[in-house]
Formats: C-alpha cells, structure tokens, sequence
C-alpha cells in the first residue's frame, strides 16, 4: 500500500486521493449531496447506509436509495447486515447486477433500535459471527473491493476493534475505518485518536482510516500525522459544509488556501442542495422538507435574523425557500469559528444489547429478522 500523504491510499483496485472517504450518514448522504461534496473536492464518497435484506428483497425505497448520479465514479455502497447468508446474497447482487464498485460493511451504527437487535457497533462483539459475515461478503464480491467500518467497542470494558481489525484482514477485507469512540458515547466526548493508531500497528497489511472529530482541513492532517493512518473519513464536519472537501484536498495536496464562501455563496448552494432533492425523491414538498435539517448547520456562524432562520426551516416549496434565501445578506463574509463540532452529539447512559449477548464472545447467534426491519438502519 502506498503511503497516504504521497501516492493516495488504494482500497483494492480503486486509489483514492485525497485519502479522504464521506462517512454515509443516514438521510444526509444521498445522491444530491454526494454530488455538491464531490465538486468541491477529489476522494471516495459512499451513499447512505441500506440494509442487505432490503436490498435482496428489492424494496423500492432501498432500491431508491442507491441511485447515483452519472458524475458519480467510484460507486460505494454501504451495507448493514447480521445475517452472513443474507450479507452474501446483497455482496453478489452487487457484483453481478453492476450496483457500485466497492462495498463497505457498517459495524458501527450505535443507535438504540439496532444494538438492542444485535446489530452495528454490537456485532462484533460476536467474533465468529463477524467472521462468518466477513467471509460471505468478500467471499461473493468478486472483483468488488470489501471494507468496513466499526467503533472501538461496545463500552470501554469490551472493546473489540483489535480483534475485528485482525479478523477482517484473516477474511481479506480491503480496508478498515475505525470511528475512535465506543457504542456507550455514540457522538458525545471526544475521539481517541490513540487508538486509530493502535490499530494501524495491529494490522499493517491494509489501510486504516481514521474517522472521528475531524471539523476541518488541518484535523484530518493532524490525525494523519499523530495515528499513521492511512486516510481519513468525514462525517458530521461537513454537515451544511460541502466545501470542506475542498478544504481537504488542498490540505493533503500542501496548499494553505481554505474556502470561505459569503452568505450568497452558501445561499446559491443551499438552493442547489434542496433542486437536486427534488430531482432525486421527484415530490417537492418531501424534498424542501427534506432539507429543512440542513439550514441551521448551512448557516452555521452567520448573522441571520430568527424570523428569517424560520422561513427558511418551515419552507414547504422551492419556491418558498428561494424567497427566504433572497433575503439573506449576500455579501456577508465567512464567520470565524466555524470549525467546531456539528451535529448530534452527548453519550448513551448504557447500549442496549440483546440478552446475554455478552456472556460469551465467541458464539455465533444471528440476530432475528427484526435487526434488519428498519431498511435504513439507523
């Protein structure tokens, strides 16, 4: 593998500079964003997270969800499985039907309604169950580059990515990403980089990217440069923030130039942002409702008055927010300060698991059906 700062960081066959990945966000990282992160700046940008049982049944919703605009190469999908069978069923549609060209594996979904079932970041608390969803996987592929994508463990008295990290390069996954916090502190607390780069030591074979409080250009070099790893993935950081790819691959390129868009660049953007929502889910009014959840963190730092800030959340058509971002003050600068945390965030009091799911690691118990009956898992 080619080091990550000078010849970009392969994940199979597909080389990707900047060494950077878009974390899939559940109803964030859909075609239409994918695409304004992807004019901005170079690296690999994975769709939202589906499940493998509604991809193998084809229900029209998944079936939706993984449309890619024709700008759109590579092709990533991620996938939530707990079924090996069923994971194997999904990798080989994948590969036969030309679905995308790489594949990743989320074990690292920390929400309630999953772990509680088995699933995300409790999965591999189970080793051989890892294993054997690991193995289907890669083993129905093809040609099609495996990753995956974890957390450091359930809580910090069972943490398990050592393990897993050893596991997935035994069954010949292409790449690891390690989100640097437990299940218990979901988004809340602040990431151990420490342990990206403990992992990176465990399994040198394969690439290991480092996901986890990267708010701007010059966190992702600093986790390079203190973990050793490989690349890096972004998630909540550009939240309302497409341009940090931008950012990104500047910084991994050696240019200082960052960008710093006015309030009417931002607005011509978030106008841009809601058009291709409505192209993609075809009913404006879901659309602009849609994107209601993106103003605050699009404008983010800026002076904009709290009636205006309310039109443009509560809008129900294109028309209607294009109203409310005419009036906006266009030549307003960038804010300073803006590199701080986005999204949700706080720590889970427990992570709700199964029963008994952590009286012994090594069992192999797939977990029922209702793990997977939420087709965007979380």
């Amino acid at each position: 593998m080619t080091c990550a700062t000078t010849g970009g960081v392969k994940i199979g066959p597909i080389e990707v500079w900047p060494p950077v990945v878009l974390a899939p966000m559940a109803g964030i990282t859909n075609a239409p964003f994918r695409v304004l992160c992807r004019e901005q700046g170079a690296g690999l940008f994975v769709c939202e997270m589906i499940t493998t049982r509604g991809l193998v049944e084809r229900n029209p919703k998944t079936m939706r969800m993984i449309r890619f605009d024709e700008s759109e190469r590579p092709r990533s999908i991620q996938l939530y499985g707990v079924d090996p069978v069923t994971v194997g069923r999904a990798a080989r549609m994948i590969a036969e039907e030309d679905l995308a060209d790489h594949i990743d594996l989320n074990f690292g979904c920390p929400v309630p309604k999953v772990t509680r079932r088995g699933g995300g970041s409790a999965l591999p608390y189970k080793r051989n169950l890892l294993r054997r969803i690991l193995r289907e996987a890669v083993a129905n592929a093809g040609p099609l580059p495996v990753t995956m994508k974890m957390r450091k463990g359930i809580d910090d008295d069972h943490l398990t990515y050592l393990d897993a990290g050893r596991i997935a390069v035994e069954e010949g996954v292409a790449a690891i990403a390690l989100h640097a916090r437990t299940a218990k502190q979901h988004y809340g607390g602040v990431a151990d980089w420490e342990a990206i780069a403990r992992l990176k030591e465990a399994v040198p074979e394969i690439p290991v990217l480092g996901n986890g409080d990267i708010w701007s250009a010059d966190d992702a070099l600093r986790m390079v440069a203190r973990t050793g790893c490989d690349g890096v993935v972004v998630g909540r950081g550009c939240l309302g923030r497409p341009w940090l790819f931008k950012d990104l691959e500047n910084a991994f390129n050696g240019s200082p130039e960052r960008a710093q868009p006015t309030l009417g660049e931002v607005a011509e953007a978030m106008a841009r942002h809601a058009e291709g929502l409505t192209a993609c889910f075809d009913i404006e009014r879901y659309a602009v409702a849609d994107f209601r959840k993106h103003v605050g963190w699009y404008l983010k730092g800026f002076t904009v008055g709290s009636e205006l800030r309310r039109e443009l959340a509560t809008a129900e058509s294109l028309d209607g927010l294009r109203a409310g971002l005419a009036k906006l003050e266009h030549d307003q600068p960038w804010p300073p300060n803006t590199d701080t945390p986005r999204g949700k965030s706080g720590e889970r009091s427990k992570v709700l698991l199964p029963d008994g799911w952590l009286d012994d690691p090594w069992d192999c118990p797939i977990p029922d059906g209702d793990a997977e009956s939420d087709i965007s898992g979380g």
